[in-house]
Order: C-alpha cells, then structure tokens, then sequence
C-alpha cells in the first residue's frame, strides 16, 4: 500500500445547488480548506446566479475562507459523470443520475436574501456535514 496519490485516487465531489450561489459555494469552499489538494472539488447550479451570494462569501471569511473570487457555473452532464460523489442541496430533479456514484441530498435552508444572523447556522451546518464527508472519503485502511 503506497501512501502517494495520483490525480486517479482523488476523489471528486460536486455540489449542486439551485443558483451555485450560496450552500453549493460554501460547501466547496470548506471542502478545499479541510481536504486540500486530496479531494477534486467542483460546485454547479441548475440555474445558476450572476454572482456569489456576499452574505455567504462573508460567513465564510468569518471562518478564514474566501470564496470571494468563485464564480457560478452551470451544471453539466459532464461534470456529474466526472464525479464519484454529488451532494445536491435542494436542486430537485435537475441532477441527472448515473449509476455507480454516490448521490446525497443536503436539506439545507437557503441563504439567497438572508442576512448573516441566518446565514451563519446554515454555514456551521454545511461545516459539520463537511468534515463528515472528509473523514469518509480520506478514511485510511
């Protein structure tokens, strides 16, 4: 057993959102602080925004991540099938499904029009969800 990793053990997650501009943004957003370069992250909306939510980008600078600079982007086909995991958080049937990946749907409360008071316990509830997830994919054996 080799403790190196090649760009093939990575795992990569996608998180779907309706507007790619808040939960999805957040969750990549501690994905990449607590896993680093060992997880590829990718984030999509089925209808995504011109920009991300600032009120997410702020909660999430609170915690010493900036996601300041991510952009929206559309979900595709292509990156679901690129994908070994995809956490979808409220886009309903957009997501197309694929066998042999593993799907999860994250209830979590919107933070489109929100202010940070309501936004920090979706943050803290993305962050728990989160390190769950990186003590699953990155479990040594």
């Amino acid at each position: 057993m080799s403790d190196t990793t090649t760009a093939t053990d990575k795992p990569t997650v996608l998180f779907v959102c309706v507007h790619n501009a808040g939960r999805s943004q957040m969750a990549a957003g501690y994905l990449k602080h607590l896993a680093g370069d060992r997880v590829e992250v990718l984030s999509a909306g089925s209808e995504p925004k011109d920009q991300i939510n600032p009120v997410a980008v702020e909660a999430m600078a609170e915690e010493g991540i900036d996601i300041a600079n991510n952009t929206p982007k559309v979900l595709t086909t292509e990156a679901v099938k690129a994908s070994d995991v995809v956490i979808t958080m409220g886009c309903g049937d957009t997501c197309p499904i694929f066998p042999g990946k593993r799907y999860e749907d994250w209830e979590l409360d919107d933070p489109a029009g929100q202010g940070i008071e309501s936004v920090r316990p979706i943050r803290d509830d993305i962050k728990r969800r989160i390190e769950t997830l990186v003590g699953e994919l990155l479990h040594t054996a």
